[in-house]
């Protein structure tokens, strides 16, 4: 009954077969293998655009490189309060751009309502020498939260954004369970609805390490080059990121993948949901469950084997847990702790 995160998954076969094929033989360094050399026609034809794509290895390198691209040092950066980039990245965004201002948002869920958007921006003194200047707006797709802009969602905060003259950012880590659930084109979840990059996450859903910078706008990727290879991520056996890339979109791997997290996440929230004592919280849209349960019932859990997170930890500050499903999550587990819950619910 492991609901750590989805990092905790194994690698998905598919991909682990596509990596052995990728160790034979000798091919270029530094990106100059036939492999990486694909990834810019394959990723295009998936958006529907033309784009460049620079693999990395974290979500972390992936946002933060992007953003220096996005943002000059005295540059700020809005995003929600609950972001990554905001809450667990060591500063790195900070670093890479050389200083840029991080300027977080409330909102439900974690998603970042566009009046809210519009109001920061507003009062972030624009052309005034002693404030940072509003660069960028990063939002996460899905949020920190589970919940899922939809494509009016997106298209409505991009467009407050670049009314202002901010590039967009998308932190993509769980991209593919948001595309699941929705069932939209990729494209019209990111350039359509105007945004101009996107952190692409693969490792959470099935990778063993592989994360892709995503741009749309071109324009920036010469100078993004210097930047990915200044932060370590121009690896010199890039091949093996590629390929778990190429085989991570091929044939729709990516939405199989995350498809059946998020099916394991709706039996936990249908379970949850059906318990006297259970409290869901958040949307339950991707592939993370909140759930607030009396303290003597997450005591019991924990006692009984399961493995999560409290929202936020320590746990006992609101007694919400936080359960993240997998593409490798299995019945048996999924069953195993909605009868762990349920007993401890009626011995309560």
């Amino acid at each position: 009954m492991d609901f750590r995160s989805d990092n905790v998954g194994a690698v998905a076969p598919e991909i682990m077969d596509a990596m052995m094929r990728a160790n034979e033989g000798t091919a270029g360094a530094y990106g100059g293998d036939d492999l990486t050399q694909k990834l810019d026609d394959r990723f295009s034809e998936l958006f529907g655009t033309e784009v460049r794509v620079f693999p990395a290895l974290t979500g972390t390198a992936a946002n933060a490189i992007t953003l220096s691209a996005l943002s000059p040092p005295y540059g700020s950066i809005f995003c929600g309060e609950h972001s990554h980039i905001a809450t667990d990245e060591c500063g790195a965004p900070e670093l890479m751009t050389g200083g840029a201002k991080l300027m977080p948002i409330a909102g439900d869920n974690a998603k970042v309502p566009p009046d809210a958007l519009a109001e920061a921006i507003a009062r972030a003194g624009t052309g005034f020498v002693h404030c940072s200047q509003p660069a960028a707006f990063s939002l996460t797709q899905a949020t920190e939260m589970g919940a899922i802009y939809s494509v009016d969602e997106v298209a409505k905060l991009a467009d407050v954004a670049k009314q202002q003259g901010l590039a967009v950012h998308m932190d993509g880590a769980r991209f593919a369970n948001a595309v699941s659930t929705l069932g939209v084109h990729p494209g019209d979840l990111t350039w359509r609805a105007g945004v101009d990059a996107l952190s692409f996450g693969a490792t959470k859903n099935g990778a063993m390490a592989a994360e892709a910078i995503v741009l749309f706008r071109t324009d920036v990727a010469d100078d993004l080059a210097f930047r990915h290879k200044r932060a370590g991520q121009l690896l010199s056996k890039m091949r093996f990121i590629a390929a778990q890339l190429l085989a991570y979109i091929d044939d729709g791997l990516w939405l199989d993948l995350a498809g059946r997290a998020n099916g394991k996440a709706q039996r936990l929230t249908d379970g949850f949901a059906a318990m006297s004592g259970a409290k869901l919280e958040g949307t339950g849209e991707a592939n993370e469950v909140f759930v607030t349960l009396p303290g003597p019932v997450i005591d019991g859990l924990k006692a009984a084997g399961a493995q999560f997170y409290g929202w936020p930890e320590p746990w006992e500050a609101t007694n919400t847990i936080r359960l993240v499903t997998r593409w490798d999550t299995t019945d048996g587990e999924v069953d195993d702790v909605l009868a762990q819950t349920s007993a401890l619910l009626a011995q309560s």
